[in-house]
């Protein structure tokens, strides 16, 4: 056996306080599994502006016990003595765990820990944050990952998601932490431990129940937590606005670690919303509704003609969610914002209605930054992003400063129940933009790879050689995101400008070993929105049909 693995994974099972991955990596010496040894050893998982993570088990490239203590010995000494952060966690195995472990070595180093009662979802933790007037928040989650996954995901006293430089600082705290048995531990005893009670809870609720609902709750729902966090708390939101309590999958209503009923507890992907549909044909459902494992993402599905359903895009629920919280919201300081891959629709409806608008990196954590540095006051009233994370406010701002998907859940209900109201549904109100608007269709290309010199190739080949024509379409420009393109900071990634408003935007994926590709194509409605609507698939797949070659896998 390599000597050098051996010797960390001897250091790591002498401060590993899990019988569980102490179990693992002792079964693994005795075996003699160079290779497993090296997974868990060879690297480690980095805490970047995600946080951490990975799949479950011992060692540094792992989460466990030691990994999340860690990471909270390096908050703690950013933070410093007497700071206060709030912990949340999901259902997820040993979330609750890793939760109570923050929660121990943050009081150990002086600091406060408030801990949320029970597995709740994400945009609780967030709201929480702000609510408590904490100093950082903490919530222990891997939101759609596989079921062998867990994650660690910092907030800063603002309620949403750590930026740089602080990430950076957090890692290097990381780095300078010796053993974790060496770290002085509190206790729930300790005066610096609260258990938060359910009121907090409440608080939410009361906020979210008061976003621009409007009246109508004339509505038949479908949802799905997906075996996650979601529902019990998107249940007491619809009934504390006043709705009917939407019908629930019943075999992903309660949370379930291993996911039991889908292949990948994510609502984007195939085979995900087959029981929430089935549901919906079932109850002759006006609306379909799903969060993702910690809610905070929202999931939107309406009927056909026929009976049948289809599933919203993130762009197509975030159009219709920004309009209607323009036209529900006043004030010259109201600001809009969403991603460079998400659609560019949402830039012409703000110009229309005369509102500010931005385009920020991908994540929430740059959307809550938009506006930012700006010489005037802004109020940053609604934010998404295509991978259906959306934040719903009023004219006092958001509450909650992160994706909220029972925020988004209710005030899609209450926009669907409007429109029933008065004979009309969310397809009409999408063909009502695309004939203001034009058409924008929207649609990605993933590459996974098993080798991520793949992914670099890919990007470096595009740099030196890159395309002029893709999908019928010539290039007219390109911005290369790695010089900080639009003021803003660099990122790898490639943006093309083609002929006729359409767009491409390449990038690695942050989280996965993918290559994704954004693709947005805009037709003019000159007749039928159908015929638009058809020859927007053709531009799609015309752009789908090109980019293999152009990069080159």
């Amino acid at each position: 056996m390599d000597n050098g693995l051996v010797r960390l994974a001897h250091s790591w099972l002498a401060q590993d306080p899990d019988p569980e991955t102490r179990a693992e990596l002792t079964a693994l010496l005795e075996s003699g599994d160079d290779e497993a040894l090296r997974e868990r050893f060879g690297a480690r998982l980095e805490f970047g502006t995600a946080g951490l993570r990975g799949e479950l088990g011992a060692g540094p490239n792992r989460m466990n016990r030691v990994t999340v203590m860690r990471a909270a010995a390096g908050l703690a000494r950013v933070l410093g003595p007497g700071r206060h952060v709030v912990i949340g966690y999901d259902a997820r195995h040993k979330s609750d765990v890793f939760a109570h472990d923050t929660a121990a070595v943050l009081t150990g180093a002086g600091l406060r820990a408030s801990v949320l009662p029970l597995p709740l979802p994400t945009p609780v933790l967030a709201f929480a944050v702000r609510r408590l007037g904490a100093d950082a928040g903490v919530t222990v989650t891997a939101s759609h990952n596989p079921p062998r996954d867990n994650g660690y995901k910092v907030y800063w006293g603002d309620g949403s998601q750590i930026v740089p430089p602080i990430d950076a600082e957090i890692s290097a705290a990381i780095d300078a932490t010796g053993p974790v048995s060496e770290l002085p531990l509190g206790s729930p005893a300790d005066p610096a431990w609260v258990t938060l009670g359910e009121d907090v809870v409440a608080d939410y609720l009361k906020a979210v129940t008061a976003l621009p609902i409007g009246e109508a709750r004339d509505l038949r729902m479908a949802y799905t937590p997906l075996h996650g966090v979601g529902g019990a708390t998107l249940r007491s939101a619809f009934l504390s606005a006043g709705f009917d309590a939407p019908a629930t999958v019943e075999v992903q209503a309660e949370p379930d670690p291993d996911f039991p009923t889908v292949a990948f507890p994510n609502p984007e992907e195939p085979g995900a919303m087959d029981l929430a549909l089935e549901l919906a044909r079932r109850v002759e459902a006006d609306l379909v509704l799903a969060n993702d494992p910690d809610a905070d993402r929202c999931a939107v599905g309406v009927p056909l003609p026929g009976g049948d359903y289809r599933m919203l895009t993130g762009d197509e629920v975030g159009a219709l969610l920004g309009e209607h919280v323009i036209r529900q919201t006043s004030g010259d300081d109201r600001l809009v914002a969403t991603t460079i891959v998400s659609s560019s629709l949402l830039g012409k409806i703000a110009a229309a209605y005369d509102v500010h608008y931005a385009e920020t990196l991908t994540g929430f954590k740059w959307i809550m930054k938009a506006g930012d540095g700006a010489e005037d006051a802004r109020t940053l009233v609604f934010g998404y992003e295509e991978a259906l994370g959306y934040s719903v406010g009023s004219d006092q701002g958001l509450p909650v400063h992160d994706k909220d998907g029972i925020g988004a859940a209710l005030t899609v209900a209450g926009l669907a129940a409007q429109a029933r109201l008065d004979g009309r549904t969310l397809l009409d109100l999408l063909d009502d933009q695309a004939r203001r608007y034009g058409l924008h269709a929207t649609s990605q290309l993933s590459f996974r790879v098993a080798d991520l010199s793949l992914i670099d190739g890919a990007m470096a080949r595009l740099r030196a050689v890159p395309p002029t024509r893709l999908g019928g379409h010539e290039v007219e420009s390109a911005d290369d995101l790695n010089e900080g393109s639009g003021g803003l900071p660099p990122t790898d990634g490639l943006r093309y400008h083609l002929s006729g408003g359409t767009r491409v935007v390449i990038r690695p994926s942050g989280t996965e070993p993918k290559l994704k590709c954004y693709l947005e194509v805009v037709v003019p409605v000159t007749g039928e929105v159908s015929q638009a609507r058809a020859q927007a698939v053709r531009d799609l797949d015309a752009l789908k049909a090109d980019l293999p070659a152009a990069l080159g896998l």
